[in-house]
């Protein structure tokens, strides 16, 4: 089927508003062509010109093609095949099925604007999902539908040891490598291996996050907090502190963005060898770097110290609860152990369709499209703060899907906060992410979920709140 021979001209098709204050391009095309593909316009099997055809008829960049075409392919809207161009899926998803409307509150059908540490949703990959799950599904034994091992499907394990190793400079292998229900319970095994070694006190970045500190202490550990500078952890106070075990996010360390550098990381190493410790690395969005490729994992270098933990939640998406956890040979037989009392096992058809996704390079791909999606959200952002807030510190925004908006001294981070949730927002105060101590005050935004006309129109609202007072309490 030949598109021009059934449609109309692509700009009474694909109408672009081109003035301010009617969003990007980009996000226009994705939705103009989402709507023609819900609603039949453009039927099934129907083949799409080329990038640089539609950008020339347009009068757009190629980026911007390339994008939508992109974002549809991620929804399952679109099928791309080398050789073959770009088609309407066979069976399309109607035009309003994977962007719920309304960014609404957190809690709401879409994330709230600004809210740190969430994907895309939907970009999630579901039709090369569907596709990997329908496999695993045809290929399954029945015996693979049996309790399986608790420590997670053989073929998962083996597919990432390999990821680990080429994308993370991890060195572990598969009989090392244990399938959680997300990092959440990669860090409740350890707690718990950690207590029944006799610990009860774990080093904390801080600033860090406050939902894996509240998880550990909930666990078992009491977090004490460990200064974090422009090089990442400060290794002399951690050892200041006679723990034996501490948390860290060295590749992308949350919320500040740094990295954790070279010679710290030698000595977190040799503290941890000394004090016969342990290192458990939060590996969360190392994937997500726009200035150079992502630094290696600690682990890489040390894994006979330190307990990787990963999960798809930021890569993919949260509601997978899929992860892994790389252990030490000594912890091994423990945690082996608490994943066995803890569950029996995770689901298994999960585990086999992920086991695809990576086989297949549809993980890899997946990433190149969001992080390429992220570094214009990311950019749009920036620009935004510089117009709006000019006075405002940005770092943090080498990697990730988040930075961090240092304000004015005497303001009111938290206040401020607050006030943007009322108005449909959801930044974080850095005061909620320090435990003990003083520090500038600021905001961590998140920029992944939302197009860049939204987080505009956000940091607009934050700039109008704080102007109003109401970062002081007002």
């Amino acid at each position: 089927m030949r598109l021009e021979d059934h449609l109309p001209g692509w700009e009474a098709l694909v109408p672009l508003e081109r003035a301010p204050g009617h969003g990007g391009l980009g996000e226009q095309l994705a939705a103009a062509l989402r709507a023609a593909v819900g609603d039949g316009r453009l039927a099934p099997g129907t083949r799409l010109p080329s990038s640089r055809i539609l950008a020339a008829d347009l009068g757009v960049s190629r980026g911007v093609v390339v994008g939508a075409y992109e974002q549809l392919a991620a929804e399952g809207r679109l099928v791309t095949r080398r050789g073959s161009g770009t088609t309407v899926a066979p069976f399309p998803l109607p035009a309003d099925a994977p962007r719920p409307p309304g960014p609404g509150p957190a809690g709401g059908r879409r994330p709230a604007v600004l809210r740190p540490g969430v994907p895309d949703l939907g970009a999630f990959p579901r039709a090369a999902w569907r596709r990997c799950h329908e496999r695993a599904l045809r290929t399954a034994a029945d015996a693979d539908l049996d309790y399986g091992d608790p420590v997670g499907v053989p073929r998962l394990r083996a597919e990432l040891a390999g990821y680990l190793g080429r994308v993370r400079a991890a060195r572990t292998t598969p009989d090392r490598i244990v399938v959680t229900t997300g990092a959440a319970q990669g860090f409740v095994l350890l707690a718990g291996v950690l207590r029944r070694a006799g610990l009860d006190r774990v080093g904390f970045e801080e600033p860090g996050s406050d939902k894996v500190r509240e998880h550990l202490a909930d666990h078992g550990l009491r977090p004490v907090p460990v200064p974090v500078d422009a090089a990442g952890l400060d290794v002399a106070a951690l050892d200041r502190t006679g723990v034996r075990a501490v948390v860290v996010t060295p590749a992308h360390q949350y919320p500040t963005g740094v990295v954790l550098a070279a010679p710290r990381r030698a000595a977190l190493v040799a503290w941890a060898r000394a004090r016969d410790g342990v290192i458990m690395e939060d590996d969360y969005d190392a994937e997500f770097r726009y200035d150079r490729e992502p630094v290696g994992c600690v682990q890489g270098v040390a894994p006979d110290c330190v307990a990787l933990v990963g999960s798809t939640s930021k890569a993919l998406a949260p509601a997978l609860r899929l992860g892994w956890l790389a252990v030490p040979d000594g912890m091994w037989p423990a945690v082996a152990r608490a994943k066995a009392a803890a569950d029996l096992g995770g689901p298994v058809l999960p585990q086999l369709a992920f086991a695809e996704l990576l086989a297949g390079g549809g993980y890899d791909r997946h990433l190149r499209q969001v992080r390429r999606r992220y570094r214009r959200r990311r950019d749009a952002l920036v620009t935004a703060l510089a117009r709006h807030l000019p006075t405002a510190r940005v770092f943090g925004v080498a990697a990730g899907l988040h930075l961090v908006v240092e304000l004015p001294t005497g303001t009111d981070d938290a206040a401020l906060a607050a006030a943007a949730r009322a108005a449909g927002l959801a930044p974080v105060p850095l005061s909620a992410l320090r435990e003990a101590g003083a520090g500038p005050p600021g905001l961590v935004l998140g920029y992944a979920a939302h197009a860049p006309d939204e987080l505009t129109a956000a940091v607009r609202t934050l700039a109008a709140l704080l102007g109003a007072g109401h970062a002081h309490g007002g």
